[in-house]
């Protein structure tokens, strides 16, 4: 089975607090890349950026003092398109306090994705949270094929997101054009 990770997908990484036009323009992809897993009949997991009113005192927020994907705001929903194409409440759904989600690799380990045989990794931000679940699942999956596909990411800059799919190919990260 193949697993379709789409990693936060939030209003704030779209057109909110941190948004760009290049993630704007990936949203119709991720939604049409969504809808043909669901045609297919193959497994769907998210990931959603999650920050507590306390985000300017972590690290994080001292690093990037933008306040982004605050709990409970709008701009921690995930975009209003995906949530008109997926029934979220049948979907697994990762919290995540960082860039990886510690939880998703730990379902690995667990034992949880045994039947997957190949990751597609969509998303954003290219060069912070996706590359970040791209190694973890390399590091708990060594032998799945992970992919990425550049078509349906975005970076915080054009540049950092090109870096990013370059550092991935190294690592045995397959990148979709």
């Amino acid at each position: 089975m193949k697993m379709l990770l789409v990693v936060d997908m939030q209003k704030d990484f779209i057109d909110g607090a941190l948004g760009t036009k290049e993630a704007q323009a990936i949203v119709p992809a991720v939604v049409e890349k969504i809808r043909s897993y669901q045609k297919d009949r193959e497994r769907i997991v998210f990931t959603m950026d999650t920050h507590g009113e306390n985000y300017l005192e972590t690290q994080e927020g001292k690093n990037l003092p933008v306040p982004h994907c605050i709990k409970g705001t709008a701009g921690w929903e995930l975009c209003e398109q995906i949530r008109g194409t997926v029934n979220l409440s049948e979907m697994k759904i990762y919290q995540k306090e960082t860039f990886g989600s510690s939880e998703y690799a730990l379902d690995w380990e667990k034992g949880c994705y045994a039947d997957v045989t190949e990751v597609e990794i969509i998303g954003l931000c290219t060069d912070i949270c996706v590359i970040s679940n791209a190694m973890l699942t390399k590091a708990f999956a060594p032998e799945i094929k992970v992919t990425v596909d550049a078509s349906c990411c975005a970076g915080v800059t054009p540049q950092s997101h090109e870096n990013a799919l370059a550092a991935m190919k190294m690592c045995q990260i397959y990148v979709k054009p």
